[in-house]
């Protein structure tokens, strides 16, 4: 059991450093101009080996969505009885700001991963792909618990909308030269607004 659990957390480490390496060199140079085999060198491994963790190239960058997704999802299915998934993902995203989590985007190593995101078309799609995949895992999760597939599919739009829009809007301004900890103090406020709305409805807006 214990050499189990030393492969498993040799395996983590691994993992982590082909990524970061990845990570480091895209910062550098951009995500179409690293090879993987670059990437294995740089990291003392093969180029097998990258694969054999990271079966696509772009998932080296964007390496969080597996846990993202199963935290996210996670999130909606054990929220305790009479919180909506609504509420259970505004208090989610406002312990990612307080823990100055990556993900909540108002951190200031925003403006190089937006960079490597931005300028690559693989990677972009990529984003867009994982943002499809956290609205059909919410989509899933509320139609097993309603029974209501098209109010579920609706919903589940409108909060993974509400959290990628989060996330878009603190990293923005900080890419446009906005401080960091002036967006993190601000951003609890969006949060609050954007999941306002979803709660709430569009109500005709514009009017």
């Amino acid at each position: 059991m214990a050499d189990h659990g030393l492969r498993e957390r040799k395996k983590q480490a691994t993992r982590l450093l082909i990524s970061n390496v990845a990570t480091g060199l895209f910062v550098q140079r951009g995500f179409e101009e690293v090879t993987v085999a670059e990437i294995a060198e740089a990291a003392g491994v093969s180029k097998m080996t990258v694969f054999n963790y990271f079966p696509r190239k772009e998932d080296l960058f964007l390496d969080r969505h597996a846990d993202r997704l199963e935290e996210l999802t996670s999130v909606v299915r054990s929220r305790p009885p009479g919180i909506s998934a609504c509420e259970a993902l505004r208090r989610h995203q406002h312990g990612l700001l307080s823990s100055g989590h990556p993900l909540s985007g108002a951190i200031a190593g925003g403006p190089g991963f937006w960079w490597v995101l931005t300028s690559s078309p693989a990677l972009t799609a990529r984003w867009y792909e994982q943002e499809r995949e956290i609205a059909a895992a919410f989509a899933e999760v509320l139609t097993e618990e309603t029974g209501e597939p098209f109010r579920s599919r609706m919903v589940a739009g409108l909060l993974t909308t509400a959290i990628t829009t989060i996330f878009a809007h603190a990293m923005g301004r900080i890419v446009a030269g906005d401080e960091a900890e002036t967006v993190r103090q601000e951003q609890a406020a969006v949060i609050d607004e954007a999941f306002d709305l979803v709660e709430h409805g569009v109500n005709g807006f514009p009017g």
